[in-house]
């Protein structure tokens, strides 16, 4: 699943080609991609698009203010999930297999294209919301605050007490908004610690070479428009390159790179981890 830096990376791509753009019509070639809070798509008809952005591992796309209607359908809100793909298209390209949703733009110049929202799992989700669909949201609402903007004493206070693995907490959404199994694994080996430690055991400094290195990688990775394991691509088609600076990700049995010894996989919170029982010993 894309974590946060794939989905910043797809609203970075994304924004250049849809926004300022008028949707002007909609059509949803399978029901079950659309969210059962979500209002139709036709609430959409006719808005421009502000902006795109990103909370947690949700992409956005923000509306402009309908005519006496301020608060009607406020974003269009995609879960990505594992294969959701959105990429502008002619407006003579159909739509594929594949195609869950397309949407008819028209450019500030006058000139029309194709939004298409692609997912070849099927788990993808759209949602038009205002703000009071978002706060009947349970997943929106529970979102744990950002990782890039958040303040050391902040992130210790949401660590401590806590019983459960250090990584858990930190894949728990309602902890932190945007990390998986790539992220979690990269930092924890980048702050020299061991993924099954209890996440209220860490001292204050311990935390804080966390977070840093948390968000070293987040940083490092939207640099490299976020790693490309199979399915993802940003909103141009290109892959992104993080992949190739794994650092334990993906590498079990191989040499880490830091101390020489053999990375090993072992599970915690129930997901593959790979770790070097020398470096996070």
């Amino acid at each position: 699943m894309p974590e946060l830096p794939e989905v910043e990376t797809v609203a970075r791509t994304l924004a250049p080609h849809v926004q300022g753009c008028r949707i002007e019509d909609s059509r949803l070639l399978r029901p079950g991609s659309l969210h059962e809070l979500s209002l139709p798509l036709s609430r959409l008809h006719g808005r421009s698009i502000a902006g795109v952005g990103r909370r947690g591992k949700l992409l956005l796309l923000h509306l402009e203010p309908a005519t006496g209607q301020p608060e009607e359908a406020a974003c269009l809100v995609v879960h990505l999930r594992m294969t959701g793909r959105l990429m502008t298209w002619p407006t003579t390209t159909e739509p594929g297999r594949h195609t869950r949703c397309l949407w008819e733009l028209r450019t500030p110049e006058g000139t029309c294209r194709r939004l298409f929202f692609d997912d070849v799992r099927a788990f993808g989700v759209l949602l038009v919301a205002n703000a009071a669909i978002l706060q009947r949201w349970d997943f929106w609402r529970e979102l744990g605050p950002e990782p890039l903007g958040l303040a050391v004493e902040d992130f210790a206070a949401l660590l401590a007490g806590r019983g459960g693995a250090i990584k858990a907490a930190l894949l728990d959404q309602k902890v932190l908004a945007g990390i998986g199994n790539i992220y979690a694994d990269e930092s924890l080996f980048r702050a020299g610690l061991d993924p099954r430690r209890k996440a209220g055991s860490l001292s204050a400094a311990e935390a804080a070479r966390l977070l840093h290195a948390l968000q070293d990688v987040l940083q490092l990775s939207i640099a490299q428009c976020g790693s490309s394991i199979r399915d993802y691509r940003d909103a141009n088609g290109d892959v992104g390159a993080f992949q190739n600076s794994f650092a334990v990700y993906g590498r079990a049995g191989q040499t880490c790179q830091q101390c020489g010894q053999t990375l090993e996989k072992i599970r915690v919170a129930g997901r593959g981890t790979v770790i070097c029982p020398h470096c996070q010993g």
